[in-house]
């Protein structure tokens, strides 16, 4: 590294070169609640601590409030519409084919994580299902791989081998809690070997779709997470926590899914074959949430007809919001390009889906809880230390983390 470098820019902001190592942790559908009722339980010490000694703020996340737009506006530091990915999955305009928006070809901006890597600094990424990992590694020199399969990282794909081996854990089940266990014991084993200047962790939200805050199964999960929290500040590191997304129970009074089924609604007002209903929560690890989640966008093939369309839906129980595409790329800083004629938002108990006969619920064992919408996007900005020269009334996002940790956190823990 030039070390008489200070800084790095990436989309506009300047991120200062760090004194000792920064870990940004993204936990997976993490709402402030969870939190606050693990160190309510006694589950969550050192995040108590970091409550009493370091900086606490609330923030907001992108809408949607899915993975894939927050994780990537986290690294970049930066909306939607300025590094293009919207949601997990979207209609490719120039093929008419719905895709998952993992490939890093669909990103249209550099990330921090990149700008670092090129400033000769350190930086290694650990991220819990594989569908991020190229997005985030997009450009970047470095460590870069996930939990799901740690097993087959490779010093040219990855910049490392023998992942278990150095974790001491086999690689994980998607469908658990261990998924995220090891991402955390891996940023632990990271900082005591590699020493990276600036790690990024991010976990998968399978706990939060199942467990409530404050229920044994959540306590559980964040007690496991306080106890690696702990071991990287007892590593030195400076740590810069939030979420991509909090959780909502998207359920009746006794339990059942609260859908709608936007597409059935659809034919029904338009006409069958007159509009298409894309679900950017859709991914390839679908078992605990169903696709169902409380963002929709409509393609439209008659646009003259959005109107009375839009007043329709807004009639419907359970729907917050509709919008046209240029109010929701407007509202949601969205690229316009990469959604539909309209967006439409669900309620705090509600989500959207397609119909009914393209959704297998078998995998719900507990009752539906889900994200996507506005109800979601209140997360955790939480750091292990002293945070200085914050401007006053600013709106936080999740994606100011990185600024944050860089920029204004005080240089030893208070």
């Amino acid at each position: 590294m030039d070390r008489k470098l200070t800084s790095v820019n990436a989309n506009g902001r300047n991120y200062n070169i760090p004194a000792r190592p920064v870990v940004v942790v993204c936990v997976d559908g993490c709402e402030p609640d969870y939190i606050t009722q693990a160190i309510e339980a006694g589950m969550a010490p050192y995040m108590k601590r970091m409550l009493e000694k370091g900086t606490s703020l609330v923030g907001d996340c992108v809408v949607p409030s899915f993975t894939n737009p927050n994780n990537l506006s986290i690294v970049t530091g930066a909306p939607p519409s300025v590094h293009g990915i919207c949601g997990n999955y979207f209609l490719d305009p120039a093929t008419g084919k719905e895709v998952m928006m993992n490939d890093a070809a669909y990103l249209r901006a550099g990330t921090i994580l990149a700008a670092l890597s090129d400033a000769g600094l350190k930086v290694a990424v650990v991220t819990a299902k594989d569908k991020l990992r190229s997005l985030l590694g997009h450009g970047m020199t470095g460590i870069c791989f996930s939990a799901e399969k740690a097993d087959k990282a490779t010093l040219m794909d990855g910049g490392i081998e023998g992942v278990p081996a150095l974790v001491g854990k086999p690689v994980p089940s998607v469908y658990s809690a261990d998924l995220s266990e090891f991402v955390f014991a891996a940023g632990v084993k990271l900082l005591e070997t590699e020493r990276p200047d600036v790690m990024y962790l991010s976990t998968t939200d399978y706990v939060q779709h199942k467990c409530a805050p404050g229920t044994d199964g959540a306590n559980d999960f964040y007690a496991m997470m306080d106890d690696y929290l702990a071991q990287l500040d007892m590593l030195g590191a400076v740590i810069a926590l939030t979420a991509d997304h909090g959780m909502s129970p998207k359920t009746d009074a006794a339990g059942n899914p609260r859908i709608v089924f936007l597409q059935e609604v659809l034919d029904t007002l338009a006409g069958a074959g007159e509009g298409r209903v894309i679900l950017p929560i859709t991914d390839p690890y679908v078992v605990h949430h169903g696709a169902l989640g409380s963002f929709a966008t409509v393609y439209l093939k008659d646009t003259a007809s959005a109107p009375a369309i839009t007043a329709q839906l807004r009639a419907i129980d359970g729907i917050e919001t509709v919008l046209t595409r240029g109010e929701a790329a407007q509202r949601f800083e969205l690229p316009p390009d990469r959604i539909g004629d309209l967006v439409v938002i669900s309620d705090h108990l509600t989500v959207l889906g397609t119909r009914a006969s393209e959704h297998d619920l078998s995998g719900l064992t507990v009752p539906l809880r889900s994200h996507g919408g506005l109800s979601e996007q209140k997360v955790p900005l939480l750091f292990n230390c002293r945070l200085q020269n914050l401007p006053e009334g600013r709106r936080w996002r999740n994606f100011d983390i990185f600024d944050l940790a860089l920029n204004h956190a005080r240089v030893t823990t208070s």
